[in-house]
């Protein structure tokens, strides 16, 4: 059995593989200050962004739920994968041939399961498009042309085909070195009378990639009348294909949706591909499932939600379509921004749009033109009789509420005032109340209890189970604040607060978490002369997750100086220090006050001596500053 992976070639990928260009390719990221990056946390949902990154310091750290590492435990975090799945991963990124302590290579069969299935679907994916070339597939390049896609369109997007045959796929694999039950499980076999068949046969077949890159399914087209099966087959759920947690063509949309801030979610497979080639690059799909919130968490992270975001639905004009897009209404409120949708004339999708009018009408048709809740508004209102006074009561009735889910207060007056209008209501503020209203209670009945009061943990006492998130100390506290700041110093610049640093007491940190990151840095061998490995062996210092979790934090937050230099160094140093033998003088005027006047003349001398040591040191400290210590 192979052993585990050898110390150099973990530090090796670490080093070889920037943490910014790995998590770019899950969320969005823009500057920060300081040379750090921020975006929207991939780990919980926030509406302003709080995770940062340091591409100097190869580390992350979110402010909001306190999740932090280095690339390793990124992808570790949110790809679920173990240590050396995600060290392998990274190595093979990085082009890195890994050594293992007991000796030769990691056999395939050994590696994880989540990079067999990934590496199952990659050489399917080769398969199908190789297929794709045979005379077989001509129905499947007849297919392609009818729509608009020449070759170098299904090369672009990896459309291939699977042959009719029983286990044509299953046996090629099977060569590969992949196991049965490898390939049930992928779902690219399923179990027959006499073993695994292929599970899609004879038609014609879109990878779908994960936001990462990642082959992690397909979707596969019927293009034969003895077909039996449905007209669009995915792949089942598996541990590495979850429908409702993809969407297809964002791999190569999420460059264009970060960089403009807008994304076009279409129907299907041959949407997507007509969009883009028609220059929509921000076209994406949902894959056989609703429009949800799983999806809405990956457009928010490339989004990032700023003021000019914009999301486009484009569905068809039949009921289905119109469905369709009161259901993505449903979650409109999970967006911070904007969403439309646009109908294409005669109800044609992006596809037929594309093959009847040309590139111009896609681009067009993903032009923001009606608002989504106004579309779901319309929706409503059209089912009633406008006409009498009855009718327009009961629309306002089934209206209003939807309204009120509008969490932007002013975007709801302003969207109340057009429901009025939709419905011909004159007296326009009865409307406006009523939603107000509505709004009001829905608050009252979901409002929060009472806020729980942070703790300090994991640094005298184990975490209680229902431990809230979040920073665990009062940073208002001046004291504190220039505690942080210096061991920020510490571990971002330790050559301006070395060697004066390393004779700090953990007591001179008077917030329990910092004194346990003072001692993460002494356990660590110091500031003083800090090798290239220093952060990653202050980390490795920490007696828990805890610890360590404020450690990245503090590596990572920025420092708040506008200019960070050896002055703004000496100040924390001095601050620190001067607080610290403050506190001392006032401990020693008490032992003072406790011995009184009849107390022992030898210790009563000894004292004082030391509060004239120490008030003097003190005097020095403010007179000459740094050059005190």
């Amino acid at each position: 059995m192979a052993g585990r992976i050898n110390d150099d070639d973990v530090k090796a990928v670490r080093d070889a593989v920037p943490i910014d260009a790995v998590v770019s390719e899950y969320l969005q990221l823009r500057n920060a200050g300081g040379g750090n990056l921020k975006g929207l946390c991939p780990f919980h949902d926030e509406k302003s962004p709080s995770f940062q990154v340091s591409p100097s310091k190869g580390l992350f750290h979110c402010f909001g739920c306190q999740e932090g590492g280095d690339t390793i435990a990124f992808v570790m975090k949110i790809d679920h994968l173990s240590f050396s799945e995600t060290v392998e991963r990274l190595a093979a990124k990085a082009g890195i041939t890994l050594r293992y302590e007991e000796g030769g290579y990691n056999p395939g069969h050994q590696r994880g399961e989540r990079i067999r299935l990934v590496e199952a679907h990659k050489a399917a994916a080769q398969f199908y498009i190789e297929q794709l070339d045979s005379p077989e597939a001509e129905i499947g390049r007849k297919f392609l042309a009818e729509r608009g896609f020449d070759q170098a369109a299904a090369g672009h997007f990896g459309v291939g085909y699977s042959p009719a045959g029983w286990d044509h796929l299953t046996r090629y694999l099977r060569g590969k070195g992949f196991s049965d039950k490898e390939l049930t499980l992928s779902g690219l076999s399923q179990d027959g009378r006499r073993g695994p068949i292929d599970r899609f046969r004879g038609r014609l077949m879109w990878p779908i990639r994960d936001v990462g890159g990642e082959i992690v399914g397909f979707g596969a087209r019927k293009l034969r009348d003895d077909d039996n099966g449905p007209k669009y087959l995915n792949t089942p759920e598996t541990p590495i294909y979850k429908k409702s947690q993809v969407l297809y063509g964002i791999d190569l949309a999420k460059k264009d949706i970060a960089k403009v801030s807008r994304a076009v979610v279409v129907e299907g497979y041959t949407d997507v591909m007509a969009c883009h080639l028609a220059g929509v690059t921000t076209a994406i799909a949902t894959c056989g499932t609703a429009f949800g919130g799983d999806h809405i968490k990956i457009l928010r992270r490339l989004l990032m939600d700023n003021g000019s975001a914009r999301v486009i639905f484009t569905f068809d004009g039949d009921a289905a379509g119109q469905k369709a897009a009161l259901r993505a209404f449903e979650d409109d409120q999970k967006f911070a921004a904007e969403t439309y949708i646009a109908i294409a004339p005669d109800g044609m999708d992006p596809c037929d749009l594309r093959l009847a009018k040309g590139d111009e009408a896609v681009k067009e048709l993903a032009q923001p033109r009606t608002p989504l809740f106004e579309f779901a508004l319309r929706q409503i209102v059209k089912r009633y009789d406008l006409e009498t006074p009855a009718g327009r009561a009961a629309a306002l009735d089934e209206a209003a509420p939807v309204v009120a889910r509008i969490k932007n207060i002013g975007a709801q007056h302003e969207v109340a005032v057009q429901l009025a209008g939709m419905l011909g209501i004159l007296d326009t503020q009865f409307v406006v109340k009523r939603v107000a209203q509505l709004a009001r209670w829905a608050r009252d009945r979901g409002g929060k209890g009472p806020a729980q009061q942070n703790t300090q943990r994991g640094y005298d006492t184990p975490a209680p189970a229902t431990a809230p998130s979040g920073p665990a100390l009062n940073l208002r506290s001046p004291a504190h604040r220039t505690e942080r700041e210096l061991l920020k110093l510490a571990l971002q610049r330790p050559e301006l607060v070395s060697p004066a640093f390393d004779a700090y007491g953990a007591d001179e940190f008077t917030a329990p978490p910092y004194a346990a990151v003072r001692q993460c840095v002494q356990d660590a061998g110091g500031a003083t002369g800090a090798p290239s490995d220093y952060l990653a062996t202050v980390r490795e210092a920490a007696p828990n997750d805890t610890v360590r979790a404020l450690v990245t934090e503090l590596a990572v937050e920025t420092i708040f100086a506008k200019t960070v230099d050896e002055a703004y160094a000496g100040d924390q140093l001095v601050t620190v220090r001067l607080r610290a033998v403050d506190r001392r003088i006032r401990d020693v005027q008490g032992t003072l006050a406790r011995l009184g006047a009849n107390g022992d003349p030898e210790q009563l001398a000894a004292v004082q001596n030391e509060l004239w040591v120490l008030t003097q040191y003190g005097q020095s400290l403010r007179n000459n500053g740094a050059a005190a210590l």
